[in-house]
């Protein structure tokens, strides 16, 4: 049985990967949460047991096989090599680790890295959802012909950055509607009903610095194997879920039949009708990509080169399974058992 900790377990990936990981070949594993001072003592609950919320001592990380960063990008640069002096394997869902010499960037359902995990990994990061979403359709479109060139614009939802969005994006709607002046503190900007390419000068994110790591790990997914992608990253009023808008030119006509049943399949729901568009709401919960495809222009014939991707996925949920796969494909190193 293996033995999991949690840093940052009281975030809104913390939760999710909670879950994830009750679903999974790891639920048996013993799970510690662990968090920030704020968070401690906290009631939690693993599977069926009630637990609380831990601080993160100098032995908080001692005989753990895993241990998930999933709260700010401090508290992972605070301890995560405490962890890995203590022989867990790393795994930073916070992508803070993802420039650190010999640190990978990992997402087992699109194959083989390049690059695999060893015994002198020091961390491994789960690729970013938005990079792993935009990965698996660029792998599957690559399958019915090359892609010339591709851009795609990203909305990027409340939660990406934590619970503290949340509530200012929330208690901005209110007052909104209540004719009160807007809470900035978060955003240094009016985020609720608004679409925005940058924030204030004090704002506690950076849409640049995000959208720079989504290009970094699709690049690291891809490994030369797609087209480049130019991208761009919006702040969009919603809590949840985050909806690409995607062009793509292939190198040749293809029958758009061959088009959907190339994007069809394990992790993808083709969405075929108008009435059930792909949609933040109708991505919570779901574990696929939900997309729709329509040609650029209506074609005479069957066959067309350009095209449109409009897709969406649980961010979150995304996020937490691929952590859980990329653990999976690490116990590999950490065989259990005692050695004779």
């Amino acid at each position: 049985m293996y033995k999991i900790a949690i840093a940052g377990a009281s975030s809104l990936i913390g939760r999710e990967l909670k879950d994830a990981l009750n679903e999974s070949p790891l639920a048996a594993a013993s799970i510690t949460l662990l968090d920030e001072e704020e968070a401690q003592g906290s009631i939690d609950q693993v599977g069926d047991e009630v637990t609380f919320i831990q601080a993160i001592t100098a032995d908080a990380f001692e005989h753990a096989d895993f241990t998930f960063f999933c709260g700010s990008e401090n508290l992972t640069r605070l301890h995560w090599r405490q962890a890995l002096r203590s022989g867990s394997t790393v795994l930073d869902l916070s992508g803070v680790l993802d420039q650190e010499a010999g640190v990978l960037v990992r997402a087992p359902w699109l194959g083989v890295d390049a690059t695999s995990a060893d015994l002198f990994t020091p961390a491994v990061v789960p690729a970013h959802p938005a990079a792993l979403a935009l990965g698996i359709l660029m792998e599957r479109l690559h399958q019915a012909a090359p892609v010339r060139e591709a851009a795609v614009t990203i909305l990027q939802p409340a939660s990406e950055f934590g619970r503290a969005a949340m509530d200012e994006l929330h208690q901005q709607t209110i007052n909104l509607l209540s004719f009160q002046s807007l809470p900035r503190e978060f955003y240094d900007a009016q985020a609720a009903y608004n679409l925005l390419g940058g924030m204030g000068e004090g704002t506690k994110v950076n849409l640049s610095a995000v959208e720079a790591r989504i290009r970094r790990h699709y690049q690291a997914l891809s490994q030369g194997r797609w087209s480049a992608l130019a991208m761009q990253l919006v702040h969009a009023p919603v809590f949840h879920g985050h909806t690409f808008s995607i062009f793509v030119e292939l190198e040749r006509p293809v029958e758009v039949p061959a088009l959907e049943a190339a994007l069809s399949g394990e992790r993808v729901d083709l969405v075929l009708e108008d009435t059930d568009s792909p949609s933040n709401l109708a991505a919570t919960g779901q574990n696929d990509v939900l997309v729709r495809l329509r040609p650029e222009i209506p074609a005479r014939g069957t066959a067309v080169s350009r095209l449109w991707l409009w897709a969406a996925t649980d961010n979150l949920r995304l996020n937490a399974q691929n952590a859980v796969a990329c653990a999976l494909d690490l116990r590999r190193l950490r065989p259990p058992g005692l050695v004779q």
